[in-house]
């Protein structure tokens, strides 16, 4: 328990496990909400009626709420401090998330109930990006700045919980357990009634809670003079070109979460299941048609929780592993290993493309906080504010998917996964050369350079 309790003692001997732990369950409201949101792309497609191109406006709304919201809520995390940007995030998503209820009952043309569901939406994705903004730098701080990163990984492992139970609960009141699809939206409402309810409590626990405001430590060697200087934030290229990366990231993950039921729902890509499988399938997971047996849109929702069960693995093992070795390079090798994948996954190989496109939410899992962490490491009292620019980088989930569905409407659902392959290549090449582009940003700016200082 010692060698566990280490990576939380700060220099002045306190343990911050306690609010750390705390701190998790923010992780664990935003992956649950993150995770509904993968299951309403093929239903309003269903509902409403709209291509994969139009589906994709949920991501949009989604993520511009991050993209817009990200300064707003960092001011608030400078001049309250991060309870009182805890606070205001959790009573926004409260309050999008009670909206559902009047909306479902909305009687206008198509069209108009859409954008009521994704106003709705970005509400809810505002107060969490208050929540993102505050939590994932507030982590990093919470004891030795050394394992910043295996913080940040334990705590989105809490994230990744959530992103198996929000398609878990999504699916069970939205999609359909018949060879039929369900075109009704009256359902809606329920999953975001149980979100409402966690929300209120959390906010009652972290009213009565005070959290030590903690400062990130400064890593830029000192001149000769003793006296710190510092370059402009547009010069620490480890961290603007963290930015770039985690946008493409973003873009890739927010694009295989969106059109994964759409994948397994593709019989080009998804062959039928062996009748020794589908025995011992529960009956709302497939159905007979044509002589074979097929995938429900409920059974694919399932999938897509076991997926997310990879992700939630692959984030506790790597928040093990980036403790022996070094974030740059793992994140690095993480991505190449991705860009093989969805190579796999644009091939129409069967059951070997669905089993690869699974196996890629396990080397995702890593990187958007390996990003954040390797992004804002060394930026001392700008870390509030370089954490909102961060979380701009989320915008990649609002644009980039809706390119990927113009690629599946027009061509396939396989060529649609060309966007997330890209994406990665950049990844892999920002995950190799970070070391570099830190201990360049992190040398003193002037003549009297200090000896190049020792990296993870």
């Amino acid at each position: 328990m010692k060698q566990s309790n280490s990576i939380f003692r700060a220099a002045d001997g306190v343990n911050h496990l306690l609010t750390f732990a705390l701190v998790c369950t923010l992780f664990l409201s935003s992956g649950l909400c993150n995770g509904m949101i993968d299951v309403l792309n093929k239903h309003f497609q269903n509902s409403l009626g709209i291509s994969k191109t139009q589906s994709a406006a949920v991501q949009a709304a989604w993520y511009a709420a991050y993209f817009l919201m990200a300064f707003p809520s960092g001011w608030v995390a400078r001049k309250f401090g991060y309870r009182g940007g805890i606070l205001s995030g959790l009573c926004i998503v409260l309050s999008g998330s009670l909206l559902f209820v009047p909306v479902t009952k909305v009687a206008a043309p198509e069209v108009v109930v859409f954008c009521c569901f994704l106003g709705a939406l970005f509400i809810v994705g505002s107060g969490l990006t208050f929540l993102e903004t505050v939590a994932n730098p507030y982590v990093t701080v919470l004891g030795p700045a050394d394992s910043g990163v295996s913080r940040i990984n334990l705590a989105q492992s809490c994230n990744a919980l959530g992103w198996i139970l929000g398609p878990m609960i999504g699916s069970q009141f939205i999609l359909s357990k018949t060879g039929s699809v369900n075109t009704s939206n009256a359902s809606l409402a329920y999953p975001y009634l149980f979100v409402a309810g966690l929300v209120a409590i959390l906010v009652v626990v972290f009213y009565k809670t005070s959290l030590p405001d903690l400062q990130a430590e400064e890593e830029s060697k000192a001149g000769g003079d003793g006296k710190r200087s510092e370059r402009p934030l547009f010069k620490e290229w480890h961290f603007l070109l963290a930015i770039v990366s985690q946008f493409l990231y973003v873009a890739g993950q927010t694009g295989i979460f969106s059109f994964f039921i759409n994948y397994v729902r593709d019989e080009r890509y998804t062959p039928h299941l062996p009748p020794w499988l589908a025995g011992l399938l529960p009956e709302a997971t497939k159905y007979f048609q044509n002589g074979a047996w097929n995938i429900t849109e409920y059974g694919a929702g399932l999938m897509l929780s076991l997926a997310f069960v990879l992700f939630t693995i692959g984030r506790f093992s790597g928040s093990a592993i980036l403790r022996f070795c070094r974030p740059h390079f793992t994140l690095g090798v993480y991505a190449s290993i991705n860009v093989v994948l969805m190579l796999l996954v644009i091939l129409p190989l069967g059951w070997i493309s669905v089993a690869a496109l699974m196996a890629s939410f396990f080397f995702m899992s890593i990187m958007y906080p390996t990003h954040f962490a390797l992004g804002i490491r060394g930026l001392g009292e700008r870390t509030k504010f370089a954490s909102s620019c961060m979380v701009t980088a989320i915008i990649g989930g609002a644009v980039m998917p809706m390119f990927m569905g113009w690629l599946a409407d027009k061509y396939s659902m396989g060529v649609g996964f060309m966007m997330p392959l890209a994406c990665f290549v950049f990844v892999a090449a920002y995950g190799f050369g970070w070391r570099k582009l830190f201990s360049r940003d992190m040398e003193p700016v002037g003549e009297n350079a200090a000896a190049p200082m020792s990296i993870h």
